[in-house]
């Protein structure tokens, strides 16, 4: 769940930390989601589902019932990952006041951040991010608020595709490659 706020010139985004005792992407910066559970349902209800009630136990952010999850991206990990993942990546606005706290089990820390300071955090070696995450966060880059945010994610969605990156190489040399 990708949770956005502000309008103008200071578009912001939910993420939070990863613990470093994560079994996966340990310490990462990412955005709040995770697994879907039978409850949740199938399909994309059942996706949303999970988005939903995974920004409230990660972040203590409860959405309203009528919230709009706009689909944004589908990735899937690379064949040669140990673990595998098919995510599906939604916008939806912060409810107005949304003071997120994290669990401190499964996340440890939690900020707002614009897309391009989290991409600077990241190039100083401050913020983790997954390459998955990093290209979230450049394209969100471009928007000025939440308003042109949103209009581009729902001017697209019917034409999300699923993104599955490479490995080419292996060790210090290996690289992900988009085809």
């Amino acid at each position: 769940m990708i949770l956005l706020r502000g309008d103008g010139a200071r578009l912001e985004l939910l993420m939070v930390q990863r613990t470093p005792e994560a079994r996966f992407m340990a310490g990462h910066w990412v955005f709040p989601g995770g697994a879907v559970d039978p409850a949740d349902g199938p399909g994309q209800s059942g996706l949303r589902a999970a988005a939903v009630r995974e920004l409230e136990e990660e972040a203590a952010v409860r959405l309203p019932a009528e919230a709009e999850l706009v689909p944004h991206a589908r990735w899937i990990t690379p064949a040669q990952s140990p673990i595998r993942f098919d995510t599906w990546f939604y916008l939806a606005v912060a409810p107005p006041n949304a003071e997120p706290r994290v669990d401190g089990v499964e996340i440890v820390a939690c900020r707002w951040v614009r897309p391009a300071e989290a991409l600077r955090a990241a190039e100083a070696g401050e913020f983790q991010l997954a390459f998955p995450t990093r290209r979230q966060l450049e394209q969100l880059a471009r928007f000025a608020g939440v308003t042109e945010a949103l209009a581009h994610a729902r001017a697209h969605a019917h034409a999300i595709r699923p993104l599955e990156p490479r490995i080419v190489g292996s060790g210090e040399h290996a690289r992900i490659v988009l085809d």
